[in-house]
C-alpha cells in the first residue's frame, strides 16, 4: 500500500467565520484553497462528539439494542446505546454512562474499537465506538425516551443491516466492526 503522507493534496484553510452557533450545532464558513489554487467559501458544521457501545451479553451471542424512531429522517431502526460527550468527559466514560442511563445495564468492560467522522466532507462530529463484553443489570433505565431496548441475537444483525433495519452510522460501524474484526466469530487477526 502506498504511503500517502500529508503530501500536496491538502486543502488550506485561510480562515473561518461563524454563521450560526447554539448548544447543539455550530455552522461556519471556511475560506479554503484547493491544491489547484481555486479558492472559495465552504460550509463547515461542528457538532458535539458522540460515543456509542456495542454491548454483548456474557455469551457474546446477543447485542443490546433499542428499536426507536428518529424524527429528522422519519425512520424506525435498531440502535446501540450512546450519546453526546459531556464537557470534560472522556469518550469511554460517556459510553459507559450512556449504556447505564439508557438501559439500566452496567458494562463489565469497555474497550475502544474505532473513532470515525460520519460526514467527513463538511461536518466535524467525532463518533467514538466501544465494545462491552458482558453487562450486569443494576437499575432501571433513567432515560425513558431512547426507545425499547432488547437483546438482539448477533446472528441476526447482518440481516437487519441488509434489510435497512439498522441505518444509524454509529450502529453500523460498531456492529460491522464486531462482525468482521473484533467479535466472538470474527476471524483471528494476523498477529494471533
Amino acid at each position: 500500500m502506498t504511503d500517502h503522507g500529508d503530501g500536496d493534496g491538502r486543502w488550506v484553510v485561510a480562515g473561518e467565520r461563524l454563521v450560526f452557533d447554539n448548544e447543539w450545532v455550530t455552522v461556519g464558513l471556511a475560506d479554503v484553497e484547493l491544491p489547484t489554487g481555486e479558492r472559495f467559501e465552504h460550509h463547515v458544521v461542528t457538532m458535539k462528539p458522540a460515543a456509542m457501545t456495542v454491548v454483548l451479553d456474557d455469551s457474546g451471542e446477543r447485542v443490546l439494542m433499542a428499536w426507536r424512531h428518529r424524527f429528522a429522517p422519519d425512520v424506525w431502526n435498531w440502535e446501540l446505546p450512546g450519546g453526546l460527550l459531556d464537557p470534560g468527559e472522556a469518550p469511554a466514560e460517556t459510553a459507559a454512562r450512556e449504556v447505564e442511563e439508557e438501559t439500566g445495564y452496567r458494562p463489565r468492560s469497555v474497550e475502544h474499537l474505532v473513532t470515525f467522522e460520519p460526514n467527513v466532507g463538511m461536518v466535524r462530529n467525532a463518533h467514538h465506538v466501544f465494545l462491552a463484553r458482558g453487562a450486569e443489570k443494576v437499575a432501571e433505565a433513567t432515560e425513558l425516551n431512547e426507545g425499547t431496548f432488547e437483546w438482539v441475537p448477533l446472528a441476526d444483525v447482518a440481516e437487519l443491516i441488509r434489510t435497512q433495519k439498522i441505518v444509524n452510522s454509529g450502529s453500523l460501524v460498531g456492529l460491522l466492526h464486531v462482525l468482521a474484526l473484533s467479535g466472538p466469530s470474527a476471524p483471528a487477526s494476523r498477529g494471533e
